[in-house]
């Protein structure tokens, strides 16, 4: 999620002298009383967590849109200077489970807990964290999982945990909408069913089946743009050099690397897919029976390979080297890709009212959701669980 508000402090980001509130004069800076052992851990656990997430992201249509979960918990850059107003704040202080609901996004989420967590790509020092950092990363860890949990929950047509449903309907009762300026703008849509509305067309979102194949495509363009033209491409190209993801843990290019693997289980139908399964897009399109979708889907897998081996190949870490040659090599391969999904796109539609297209797309659609959406947000939120755990067992 990119944050589109700017402020100047956040250019510290790539300063090797990160702004830290516990060295702020007039705030509580006694330090918790925890381990090195369990501080490294909750690092791990982050980067585990965080992997899942980024699998996420070429499907952030449904839930992650219309209950703002993607910007509530994945703006960047942080906002070091609210983050250390809030560590100075009493009164949100006393309370954070339910001012997390309602706060700036730019100090939430990931990217929150990384600044806590993380310095110069290494976990922090356990001396130098604070109770009231403390205090805050527990809050945002377990509102993490919640909202973890409700993409699980709002995504899984078989209904199959209640306890996730539970959490996802209070998340969605208590949180609040966020426009596309990181403004807090009322109560959030009552809950729903995504898994249930895209696997049965007319029902939801998506009048067709066919409608609801080709958002699998769209969400895949996103954030392969995302990748290219913002999160690679603004550092790049000097237009906004604080504009780097995870830049206190140095996991920018795992973050873009782990973005386009989650188009690539997208198309093939599954998770840690190596080849496109029976049921995925990728292989009705290889298989349908037309010489130009054959000669395009396998155009697809040559520059999806592709795109991945060149953002592998960038120069580490991205916080110090976004400027370097291999940055440009990544982002025009990813344009690539996107040029190649567009052209595909634009045959499948070809095929609209088609009913043995519509009857294979309900297929493609149904595997889709219980197979790359619904497995990766559960497995994302149970290591979210874990990460929450392992950051409450920093504390003696």
């Amino acid at each position: 999620m990119k944050n589109l508000m700017k402020m100047a402090a956040l250019a510290a980001v790539l300063s090797t002298g990160f702004a830290s509130c516990s060295s702020d004069d007039d705030a509580n800076n006694t330090v918790v009383n925890g381990t090195q052992a369990a501080l490294d851990q909750a690092c791990a656990n982050w980067t585990v967590a965080r992997a899942n997430w980024e699998n996420t992201e070429a499907f952030l249509f449904g839930a992650a849109d219309v209950y703002s979960i993607d910007p509530h918990t994945d703006t960047w850059p942080v906002a070091a200077n609210d983050l250390a107003d809030v560590l100075r704040d009493e009164k949100a202080m006393s309370n954070l489970d339910n001012f997390i609901k309602t706060a700036n996004s730019g100090i939430l989420g990931y990217h929150g807990l990384e600044y806590v967590l993380f310095r110069q790509g290494q976990p922090r020092q356990i001396d130098q964290i604070t109770n009231l950092e403390y205090n805050y990363i527990c809050a945002v860890a377990k509102d993490l999982y919640n909202a973890t949990a409700t993409l699980e929950a709002a995504w899984d047509s078989k209904e199959s945990n209640a306890e996730r449903q539970r959490i996802a309907k209070e998340y969605v009762a208590t949180h609040l909408a966020i426009d596309d300026d990181g403004n807090q703008e009322g109560a959030l849509d009552g809950f729903q069913n995504f898994g249930k509305a895209f696997k049965n067309p007319g029902t939801g979102d998506w009048e067709t089946a066919l409608d609801a194949t080709l958002e699998i495509i769209s969400g895949c363009q996103d954030i392969i743009g995302e990748v290219g033209q913002s999160k690679i491409g603004l550092p790049y190209t000097g237009e906004d050099a604080s504009y780097i993801e995870s830049p206190y843990a140095y996991n920018s290019i795992i973050d873009f690397y782990d973005n386009i693997v989650s188009c690539k289980n997208a198309l093939y139908g599954s998770m840690d897919a190596t080849a496109p399964n029976e049921k995925s897009l990728i292989y009705f399109c290889k298989n349908a029976g037309n010489a130009t979708l054959a000669t395009q889907a396998n155009n697809v897998v040559s520059k999806l390979d592709n795109a991945l081996a060149k953002i592998k190949a960038m120069k580490a870490p991205f916080a110090l080297y976004y400027s370097d040659a291999s940055c440009k090599v990544a982002i025009d391969a990813l344009g690539e890709l996107d040029d190649a999904l567009g052209e595909l796109a634009e045959t499948l539609k070809g095929y609209a009212g088609n009913e043995k297209v519509e009857a294979q797309c309900k297929i493609i659609n149904e595997n889709y959701v219980d197979n790359v959406i619904v497995a990766t947000y559960r497995l994302l939120a149970d290591n979210a669980q874990k990460l929450y755990q392992s950051i409450v067992n920093i504390k003696k």
